[in-house]
């Protein structure tokens, strides 16, 4: 009977799980991709801010790829916020004689005040000086490619929205790790472009996020969410999304960042419960909902999983004698299917599908770690960067 009673459940949740990502694999097809225009001539200040927190081994790699970029050096500017590094990352930053690039350090702005959230201050006290009308976002692990700028600009002139959420990707490699890494990033970031196009959801990642300085300013930037560590993306989405122009998503290969896969599973799960820690802090009902059966879902899955090593029945439906193993095996199917279709559609986009062949163990390890990742997101103390955040 309770076999019976959680294949039921689990059923039920599939069909509505295969019917949501349905909806979202459509709603990325149909999100346009932006195509520069030749000869075209941009006109807005671009302020780029660039935390960074013992970033030595990739601050001038990030650098660099700035620096490259076509967009009219007279129009941007590059704020490198030193978050109390205790590497060369200051000095490194300082051999740029490029005017362009400034070096702020927060230790110097902070003095004694007590700081919740690091990575936010940085950004605040860079607005503060900064003279863009545009705020670009990323980190310090991240490179652009040459039309980054420009093909940004150009968006933000058509369509004037406040706030911009753009394509973010995990740097391939060979290993397992990776794999799993840039496959669960890829089905957030495809959920992204199809709910932010359509105006669903605030889904966004700092790393590849720009908004105006005037929306920034008209919601007291973050204020309000500046006591969470995190958040810096997110909840700022949540707040300017209501400002005139609101959110818009930018399809383009041409502004994709690349970032650093991480370097174990033990950083890689301290990542995710640092994104985790504020889906509490979310006011957006729907998202709340939909991050809330995601994860009720994949427990139901293990669940009903789990109980064929204690229960051991047999539905009987007229003269039929039906496995719930069987039933269960083809429920997990469903789900693994969809999942797949998704990730082949988005993988395209990204130029990564050859770490698809990782799928299926990691469609089986990814139910686990949602549950983990999630679990340990509702604890709020976590370690990040040799810092114990709160």
């Amino acid at each position: 009977m309770v076999q019976s009673v959680l294949l039921v459940i689990t059923a039920i949740m599939t069909i509505f799980y295969m019917v949501l990502i349905g909806y979202y694999l459509r709603s990325w097809i149909l999100v346009p991709v932006q195509v520069n225009e030749a000869n075209y001539k941009p006109s807005t200040f671009i302020s780029i801010i660039i935390p960074a927190r013992n970033e030595e081994k990739n601050i001038q790699d990030c650098l660099d790829s700035i620096l490259r970029q076509s967009y009219p050096e007279q129009l941007m500017e590059v704020f490198v916020v030193d978050d109390y590094s205790t590497d060369k990352t200051a000095q490194l930053v300082l051999k740029y004689t490029d005017a362009r690039i400034k070096l702020i350090s927060l230790k110097t702005f902070m003095k004694d005040e007590k700081i919740f959230a690091y990575k936010k201050k940085s950004i605040e006290i860079a607005i503060g000086l900064s003279s863009g009308e545009l705020i670009l976002t990323t980190d310090a692990d991240c490179k652009a490619s040459s039309d980054w700028l420009i093909t940004l600009e150009r968006f933000y002139k058509k369509n004037n929205p406040a706030i911009i959420a753009m394509p973010v990707k995990i740097k391939s490699s060979t290993n397992f790790l990776s794999a799993f890494e840039s496959l669960d990033f890829i089905t957030m970031q495809g959920i992204t472009g199809a709910a932010v196009s359509k105006k669903q959801l605030n889904l966004c990642n700092g790393a590849n996020l720009a908004y105006t300085k005037k929306a920034f300013e008209a919601v007291s930037g973050f204020k309000g969410i500046d006591e969470i560590a995190s958040g810096d993306d997110m909840l700022l989405m949540e707040k300017i999304s209501s400002q005139p122009g609101g959110i818009s998503y930018l399809k383009s290969k041409a502004v994709i960042i690349e970032t650093n896969p991480t370097s174990s599973w033990k950083q890689f799960i301290q990542q995710r419960q640092r994104w985790a820690s504020k889906s509490t802090a979310y006011k957006d009902i729907k998202l709340k909902s939909i991050l809330a059966f995601i994860y009720v879902f994949n427990l139901c899955v293990l669940i009903t999983g789990f109980s064929f090593f204690i229960f051991n029945q047999s539905l009987h439906i007229d003269n039929f004698i039906i496995s719930p193993f069987i039933i269960f095996i083809i429920l997990l199917g469903l789900k693994i299917f969809i999942e797949f279709i998704f990730l082949f559609t988005i993988t395209k986009f990204f130029k990564q599908r050859s770490i698809l062949w990782w799928f299926p163990l990691a469609a089986i390890l990814h139910m686990l770690y949602i549950l983990v990742a999630g679990f340990l997101g509702m604890t709020k103390t976590y370690k990040w960067k040799g810092r114990i955040v709160k």
